[in-house]
């Protein structure tokens, strides 16, 4: 449920928001920083799929060894797709699914179904934590000690994990201890915004 990255000695890292199926989009940012996969490392806040025209390209990208991301909720859709409420999924952008070949959706939802939760990376400045909403803890040990105690406690943490805006809903500051940043997507917003040491971007 969670990926741990050595500090990349190598190149530079970069984390990217809420890409929902841009990849073309994606590619030409990339490009325009000078983005080098022998040595970059591009790290996903996760909602790799739907709204977007290129959603059927994920596994492409999830295949290239300097790419990682982590699970958000329009790709939970994805892992809970025998289960998830289809009206919703459909409303949230998930046509792309429907129109996808058999074989197809086998080899995204095995890439989907693998996705960790968070990201952890080692960095000069200390650990950056990677989760699609927010850290359901005060701290990243004990989130990561809720998600292993599994149950009721780790859905719970998953959740939050995936869906939550409480933290900028009302502009909570407070940092997540034990983490030098966190970064996260999820809520649209028009520059990065950061609340303690929370990076919504």
């Amino acid at each position: 449920m969670f990926l741990a990255l050595k500090q990349n000695t190598k190149g530079r890292d970069f984390a990217v928001g809420d890409i929902h199926g841009q990849f073309t989009r994606l590619k030409g940012a990339l490009d325009n920083l000078g983005f080098n996969s022998d040595a970059d490392r591009l790290i996903s806040v996760g909602d790799l799929v739907d709204k977007g025209p290129e959603s059927h390209l994920v596994v492409d990208w999830l295949e290239q060894p300097w790419f990682y991301a982590v699970c958000g909720n329009h790709d939970d859709f994805v892992v809970r797709r025998e289960t998830v409420d289809q009206d919703s999924w459909l409303s949230n952008g998930g046509a792309w699914w429907l129109a996808t070949s058999r074989d197809q959706q086998a080899e995204i939802a095995a890439w989907m179904d693998g996705l960790p939760i968070g990201i952890e990376v080692e960095t000069t400045r200390g650990l950056v934590g990677i989760v699609h909403a927010d850290c359901p803890a005060p701290t990243w040990g004990q989130f990561k000690e809720a998600i292993a105690a599994g149950g009721g406690k780790a859905k719970r943490a998953k959740s939050t994990a995936m869906w939550s805006r409480e933290r900028i809903t009302y502009e909570d500051g407070i940092p997540v201890a034990d983490l030098a940043a966190l970064v996260v997507g999820h809520t649209p917003v028009n520059a990065t915004t950061v609340l303690g040491n929370v990076h919504y971007i």
